[in-house]
């Protein structure tokens, strides 16, 4: 099992009168290699629970377990360096570095490690060919369409060979011939490489392409069964 949750619990301003119950009882398991989507209205905790599982928040109540290991009995130093490894990230807006190139944007997280500036570059410069992006290795954001810079973003979360990778509305800024573009090279990696996703999306078209689907209304599962349940 690459993650699971036992009784996740988030609760905003506790013990006060704005308390807010985000996340109630949250019990989740995702086997390597599954694409899992997370749906539901909006407000009703999915952003919170993909923080959780990032290690961005922590949970009032609950265990996280990715990998084996249960991130709430890590210190916020070695959260930083668990996540570092073994999560990546895809974000709705790219969250790439307007000044910084395609290539910079790219190996990033590879500077944070060992590895010498030329090894991590010539990583990077791999993993966005294999992106179809080896021609633009030097044009910045604004040079880039938008599915390039997801294709970026993509590269980057990559990068690090993490066990999942949590994207929050990868595809919400783009068009749908766009999305699709993204979504079918989400389904080529996780094929090829046996990669797990857990994606947030608002879009039953974009939960197809996942192999199933978990859907939460008022902080609460509902649903952990397939596509059309």
């Amino acid at each position: 099992m690459i993650l699971k949750t036992e009784n996740l619990h988030k609760i905003y301003a506790q013990d006060t009168p704005m308390e807010v119950h985000a996340l109630r009882g949250i019990d989740i398991e995702v086997k390597k290699g599954e694409m899992v989507a997370i749906m539901g209205p909006s407000g009703c905790g999915k952003t919170t629970l993909l923080n959780l599982l990032g290690g961005i928040d922590e949970p009032t109540k609950g265990q996280i377990f990715i990998s084996g290991q249960d991130i709430n009995e890590l210190t916020d130093i070695e959260v930083t360096q668990f996540r570092l490894k073994n999560i990546g990230y895809i974000f709705q807006l790219f969250n790439l570095f307007e000044f910084l190139n395609a290539l910079e944007n790219t190996v990033l997280p590879l500077f944070l490690t060992d590895a010498s500036r030329f090894e991590a570059e010539e990583e990077a410069k791999m993993m966005l060919r294999q992106m179809g992006l080896g021609d633009k290795i030097n044009h910045l954001p604004n040079e880039l369409s938008g599915g390039e810079q997801q294709r970026v973003a993509v590269s980057r979360a990559l990068l690090m060979n993490p066990a999942i990778i949590l994207g929050d509305e990868p595809t919400g800024d783009l068009d749908q011939d766009t999305s699709t573009e993204i979504m079918n090279l989400f389904v080529s990696i996780n094929e090829n490489y046996n990669q797990t996703f857990l994606v947030v999306t608002h879009s039953e078209y974009i939960a197809s392409f996942c192999h199933r689907i978990i859907r939460i209304v008022d902080g609460e599962i509902i649903n952990l069964g397939g596509k059309g349940d």
